[in-house]
Parts: C-alpha cells; sequence; structure tokens
C-alpha cells in the first residue's frame, strides 16, 4: 500500500517542496477481480522442506497444490547446493569432535495492508470490486495464507492495531504463535508485528523502535520497526537469533527520511545482535522498505556503505524516474543530537565501550590519550575520503534475486491499479558475501543458510488475475516465505 499521508500530526500539513506528492498519472481503470476460473496453485517441485509447512500447504499428494492464490508459485529447494559443497549432514563436527548442530526454521514477511490505509488510498485499487476490499471477506482470506505457509517466524506491516488486538493475536496464539507488536506513532492505527511459534524459539528481548523524534525535521514521521532476540528452544547452544521488522516511509522523494529512519533500525539491531564477544549473532532483516532493488537504500543494506553528499532525494529509493528538481542530501544527514553515529550505532553504546576499555589493565599505556587513540582506529570506518558516507556492520543478503531465472523478469512484491515493483526483503546475515549468495540462494560462509524461497512472480503473472488484491489474494502485496538453518 502506497499511503498518500505520513505527517505525524493528526491535520494534514502542506508539504514543502522536496516533499511534494507525486501526480495521479493513471486513469481510473473498471473491472472486478479475479474469478475462480483463474485460481492456481502454489507447488512445491519434489521439495520437502523439513517442516510443518509443506505438509499443510500441499492438500493434493498427487498435484502436490492448494488453492492459497490466484496464481502458481514454486518452491526454489537449495538444499543440493549445500550438499554438493558442505556435505549431506544436518549436523557437523567441529574441530573438537562435537556434532554442531542445524536448526531449520522458516520466514515470512507479509505486508497485509491495514483496512484504514485501502479506504484512505482507494484509488489505488480501482481494479477491484468493493466487496473484495471490505475487511469481513479480507481478514480470512489472509489468515487462510498465514495457515497454509505456516511460517516458524511472522514479521507483518500495516497490522490495524484493532484487528490486531480483537482478531489476528488471539488465533494466532491459538496457533502457538507469541506475538509483538508495535503501533507507529502520532494518530496512526497500524504497525509491524513479529510472530514466532513457542514451539520453536523464546523470547530473549524485544525492542520497539519509534523514527519519530521531537525537533528533528529529518525523524518528523510516525513510522516504526520492531527487534526481537530469540533463542531456539530445542538447541543444547545457546546460539541466537536477531528478528528485525519494519515499515519505512513511503514518499519517493524523501530518501533523506527513509534512510535516517533505517539508521535508527540499524543501530537498535546493532545494540540487540550483539553477542559480547565484538561480533553478532545471526540477523534476519524484513519489511516493506519502500525502495527497489539496486536503488541506493538497497545497495546500502546490501553493500553496507553509502556515499550520499549531492545524492538527490528522490534517487535514494529508486521509486521515482525524474530527479529533477529536487534537492540534494546533504552532510551530516542527521544531527549529533540523535546520537547515532554514522556507522548507524548508539553513541552511548560507543562511551560504554570506552569505559569498559578504561577498566582493563594499561600496561604502561600513558593515562587516556592511547585509550582514545585506540577508540578512534577501532571506530574509524569513515575515513576523510568518505567523511559523507554512512555505514554498517552487518553482511547482508537477500533470500530473492529479484529476477526470475532464466527469463531476466523482474519480481515484484506489490501490484495495484497505479504500479508493481518489488518492495519487500527478507535479508539475512552472512559473514562474506559472494556470487552465490548474490544471486539469491546458495552457499556463503555463515551461520545462517538459505535453504529454500516461495518464488515471486511478474508483473505479468499478477495482471493476468487482475492485480492485487483479488478474490483469492487480500492485500496489496505477495507473503515472502524464505527457509534457514541455523548452524549453532
Amino acid at each position: 500500500m502506497e499511503p498518500v499521508d505520513n505527517q505525524p500530526q493528526a491535520k494534514r500539513r502542506k508539504y514543502d517542496q522536496a516533499n511534494q506528492e507525486e501526480q495521479s498519472i493513471i486513469e481510473s481503470e473498471n473491472g472486478s477481480c479475479a474469478t475462480h476460473e483463474n485460481t492456481g496453485c502454489v507447488t512445491f517441485p519434489g521439495n520437502e522442506m523439513g517442516n510443518s509447512c509443506v505438509s499443510n500447504v500441499i492438500e493434493d499428494q498427487e498435484t502436490k497444490c492448494t488453492k492459497v492464490g490466484a496464481v502458481h508459485r514454486k518452491w526454489e529447494d537449495f538444499t543440493s547446493l549445500y550438499k554438493s559443497s558442505q556435505g549431506t549432514n544436518e549436523s557437523k563436527e567441529t574441530s573438537s569432535g562435537k556434532q554442531k548442530e542445524g536448526f531449520d526454521f522458516s520466514v515470512m514477511s507479509y505486508n497485509i495492508l491495514a483496512q484504514d490505509l485501502l479506504e484512505d488510498n482507494s484509488h489505488l485499487y480501482k481494479h477491484c470490486s468493493q466487496p473484495l476490499l471490505q475487511w469481513g471477506f479480507r481478514f480470512p482470506n489472509i489468515l487462510k495464507e498465514l495457515k497454509q505457509l505456516d511460517a516458524d517466524i511472522l514479521c507483518l506491516q500495516e497490522v490495524q492495531n484493532n484487528h490486531y488486538r480483537q482478531q489476528l493475536k488471539p488465533v494466532l496464539e491459538s496457533l502457538g504463535y507469541h506475538c509483538e507488536y508495535k503501533m507507529r506513532t502520532g494518530n496512526k492505527r497500524d504497525g509491524c508485528a513479529i510472530c514466532f511459534k513457542r514451539s520453536k524459539f523464546s523470547l530473549i528481548s524485544a525492542s520497539p523502535v519509534e523514527f519519530y523524534r521531537p525537533k528533528i525535521q529529518v525523524l518528523d514521521r510516525d513510522n516504526v520497526g520492531l527487534v526481537l532476540l530469540l533463542q531456539p528452544v530445542l538447541s543444547q547452544s545457546a546460539a541466537l537469533l536477531c528478528v528485525a521488522n519494519t515499515h519505512l516511509l513511503y514518499n519517493p522523494r524523501r530518501g533523506d527520511i527513509k534512510l535516517a529512519q533505517l539508521a535508527i533500525l540499524l543501530a537498535e539491531i546493532n545494540k540487540l545482535a550483539s553477542d559480547g564477544t565484538g561480533g553478532y549473532w545471526p540477523i534476519i532483516l524484513c519489511g516493506d522498505f519502500n525502495a527497489v532493488p539496486d536503488s541506493p537504500l538497497y545497495n546500502f543494506i546490501r553493500n553496507g556503505k553509502l556515499i550520499y553528499d549531492g545524492l538527490p532525494m528522490g534517487k535514494v529509493s529508486g521509486q521515482e524516474q525524474s530527479h529533477r528538481g529536487q534537492r540534494a542530501l546533504t552532510k551530516p544527514l542527521w544531527p549529533p543530537s540523535l546520537g547515532i553515529s554514522p556507522a548507524c550505532q548508539y553513541e552511548t553504546l560507543k562511551c560504554q565501550q570506552i569505559l569498559k576499555d578504561a577498566e582493563k589493565p594499561l600496561d604502561a599505556k600513558d593515562s587516556s590519550e592511547e585509550l582514545k587513540d585506540a577508540t578512534s582506529k577501532k571506530n574509524s570506518h569513515l575515513d576523510e575520503e568518505t567523511s559523507s558516507a554512512i555505514q554498517h556492520n552487518f553482511r547482508l543478503m537477500s533470500a530473492y534475486s529479484h529476477y526470475i531465472a532464466g527469463t531476466g523478469k523482474a519480481e515484484v512484491t506489490t501490484c495495484h491499479s497505479r504500479s508493481a515493483v518489488t518492495v519487500d526483503y527478507i535479508f539475512y546475515s552472512t559473514t562474506e558475501h559472494s556470487t552465490f549468495a548474490n544471486s539469491g540462494g546458495a552457499p556463503h560462509v555463515g551461520s545462517l543458510q538459505l535453504l529454500g524461497k516461495l518464488a515471486l512472480l511478474t508483473e505479468q503473472d499478477l495482471w493476468t488475475v487482475n492485480r492485487l488484491p483479488n478474490e483469492n489474494n487480500s492485500s496489496d502485496h505477495l507473503p515472502l516465505l524464505a527457509k534457514f538453518r541455523h548452524k549453532l
């Protein structure tokens, strides 16, 4: 969903030049949603996921299909790639001779389209008949998808507060999930939820994240995030997993706000995911980032660094083709009062580290000068040449390649009356980048392995069923689903 207004106050304020809304370029379209004749299935060719997800999705064992959407979506299995390069056992021996555990789990990221936002932006859904846009019709469809795909971790966006409290949370809890929720600030009524199966994980900590900051102009919007630290319950290991979920600002012309919001989320992940030894627990980062693949914002997440000075604000997310008349980003992106460094870390954590280092024996070091020197070297990721850069310390891959194998056609995660693009992602941490991982799911070095994913579709595929929402898919986004192995 593309909200027309993202202001933090109840009364809408007039946009400045960099914040003007796009003019409507799509004429009213006629037509109603797809009929049952268009209904297809989710297909898992020759794949066994190893948990209840497949058994719940596949109702007909001969065809391995079920009506979960209006088109075919295949399960892409990558386990053979790991078997050929790393051996066939789920558990591997460590250097000490002990077996290393393999903990498998699945993750879904899904923008379920808040009803209030649907009604406020009805121009996006002119292709769909009104009865199919009612919450009474939509909720059973969404719930059916959640049940059938049966992910161990759900990262949901645009979850309307009253629907969450009265319907979604009670149902998911009855299905064995523990639910955490963060509503957007201001007068907004939707937010982000992370729900996980109690049979698979226990909650270590939960950190809701508000991006709105009074008196900081670049952070005057009400978007939020949520970061959890989880522990596998059936494992003998003390290894943890950090899961984050967010929905960044939509406005294509305010890349400055998107980057500032992302920096706050990354700082929170940096705090929660720290393993206490200078490294990080494995990270899953999900959400609707309102940025397209290969945009500067996307590449910042993937590559860990962005030189932003002079970059047009509208170019950050890649949502707009023309950047004429747009303001450029200038340094610093956010004021020092935010308390977050260009390395997307809380400054207070740096101070705590300095104090921690100060407690250690100095071994003939001269007072605090050498300590300052060491601290400066430790945190000097940004040299003079890249002083107008931001960065983070996580090596993140996308579970999806963003292009259909064999055809090169672009995948899309959302498709309504005005556009069809990819804005939703499941990122996961690795210890090094690789060409295989860049292509969306093959072996890499790291404690998280991507075992498979539910394939996405092209814009043409979704046009054959009259776009989204339709009779079988009740959001304007597709759910993303990936399966991982956590090498404990």
